[in-house]
C-alpha cells in the first residue's frame, strides 16, 4: 500500500492534528523514562510534520515511511524549512537500516495499519534489532474499543475546502479489522475529480502488544492514555506504549 491517493490530501485531512503538542507529550515522556536519545527514528513519519517538531527540539531524527508519495511530500516540507533530513522508503517489518538507533517513535495509529500479527512480530523484531541496548520505542495504537465503537460502520464527512472527503468503514468482528475507504472529490473548475483509498486497520489486545514486545526482546515500560501518564480505560481510544530494549534478539538471514 503507497497510499498515493491518501498522501495527497493527508495533511489537509490532518490539519487538526497538534503536532507541537505530540511532539512536547514524546519530550515529557522521554523524560520519565530518564532517556536522553543521541539518534532518534521516526516510523510510519508519513508527510514528516512530526519528523520536523522533533528536529526543532533539538534531536537529531530521521524518518522511515512505506509510501514514496509521503516522503516526497516529506521532503518538500524539509526542504521548505530549511532543513536536510534523511527519509527511507521502507516498511517497518522490512526495516534494514545503516546502523543502529537509541529511540524509535510510531505515532498516531501507524501501527494498526500493520494488520497481520505475524507481520506486526515481525517489525518489532527489525526494531529490536536495528536498536541499542537500553534504547526505547514509544509508539501509539488505536484501541479495540475505538474500532468497534468509535470508527465501526459509521462513515465521516469532511468539507474542506477545495476537497470534499467521504470516509467510510466497516468493521469485521472475525477479524477484528476495520476496511476503511477514502472517496476524495477535489474541485476543478465547475467539476470535481474523485479519487480513491482503501486500506485496513487492525486492533490488538494490550496484552498481545506487550508479549509480542517480549518476544522480540523489548520490555514493556509504561502503558498509558493517550497524551498522558494516566492507566488506560475501558473508554480509552488510543493508548501509548514504551518498551525498552533488553535483550539481543537473534534473527535468521540478518
Amino acid at each position: 500500500m503507497s497510499y498515493s491517493a491518501f498522501a495527497k490530501y493527508y495533511d489537509i485531512l490532518t490539519r487538526n492534528v497538534d503536532y507541537k503538542g505530540r511532539a512536547d507529550y514524546l519530550c515529557r515522556i522521554l523524560k520519565y523514562l530518564h532517556h536522553s536519545p543521541a539518534l532518534m527514528i521516526d516510523l510510519a513519519c508519513g508527510t514528516g510534520s512530526l519528523t520536523l517538531e522533533l528536529i526543532e527540539r533539538g534531536f537529531n531524527v530521521y524518518g522511515l515511511d512505506a509510501s514514496p508519495e509521503m516522503l516526497s511530500a516529506a521532503e518538500q516540507k524539509a526542504s521548505a524549512a530549511g532543513r536536510r533530513v534523511l527519509f527511507i522508503c521502507q516498511k517497518m517489518q522490512e526495516m534494514n537500516l545503516y546502523g543502529t538507533v537509541d529511540t524509535a517513535v510510531c505515532m498516531l495509529d501507524s501501527v494498526n495499519h500493520i494488520t497481520s500479527k505475524a507481520d506486526l512480530q515481525k517489525a518489532f523484531d527489525r526494531i529490536s534489532l536495528f536498536m541499542n541496548p537500553g534504547g526505547y520505542f514509544i509508539f501509539d495504537m488505536n484501541t479495540l474499543y475505538k474500532h468497534r465503537k468509535v470508527l465501526s460502520d459509521n462513515t465521516f464527512i469532511y468539507d474542506m475546502e477545495n476537497v470534499y472527503c467521504v470516509w467510510q468503514n466497516r468493521f469485521e468482528p472475525k477479524s477484528g479489522r476495520v476496511a476503511i475507504s477514502l472517496d476524495f472529490f477535489e474541485r476543478n473548475g465547475k467539476l470535481y475529480r474523485r479519487s480513491s483509498e482503501h486500506f485496513y486497520e487492525r486492533a490488538y489486545k494490550v496484552e498481545t502488544v506487550r508479549k509480542m514486545l517480549e518476544a522480540a526482546g523489548l520490555k514493556t515500560e509504561g502503558i498509558w492514555a493517550d497524551l498522558t501518564f494516566d492507566a488506560p480505560v475501558p473508554t480509552t481510544e488510543r493508548i501509548v506504549f514504551a518498551a525498552k530494549k533488553i535483550a539481543t534478539k537473534n534473527l535468521a538471514g540478518t
